[in-house]
């Protein structure tokens, strides 16, 4: 006997939310971000490190990286080419 039509794509569905719904879950936490990022002196470095980062807050040459992690968020202020102290803090609550 086979499932109904409407029961196939309402499974994929749901394991599809589920996956989604677990992903955050995995982030890293600030200090395994801190920890990955730690020899990253030029902004190639920081990149190769951690990827792209999450939000990008652009002030003339100042730039700062914000990647997300799942017990809340690590800074990197970053001067021209150059890595500034890393610096950590709590999720903006909405």
């Amino acid at each position: 006997m086979t499932a109904p039509r409407f029961r196939r794509p309402l499974l994929a569905a749901v394991a599809l939310a589920a996956t989604l719904g677990l992903a955050g879950c995995f982030e890293d936490s600030k200090a395994e971000i801190v920890k990955k990022a730690e020899r990253a002196a030029t902004k190639d470095e920081l990149r190769a490190a951690l990827g792209e980062p999450d939000t990008l807050n652009k002030a003339g040459p100042l730039e700062e990286w914000v990647y997300d992690a799942s017990d809340g968020v690590v800074r990197f202020p970053i001067l021209g080419d150059r890595v500034g102290p890393v610096v950590t803090g709590d999720k903006a609550k909405n």
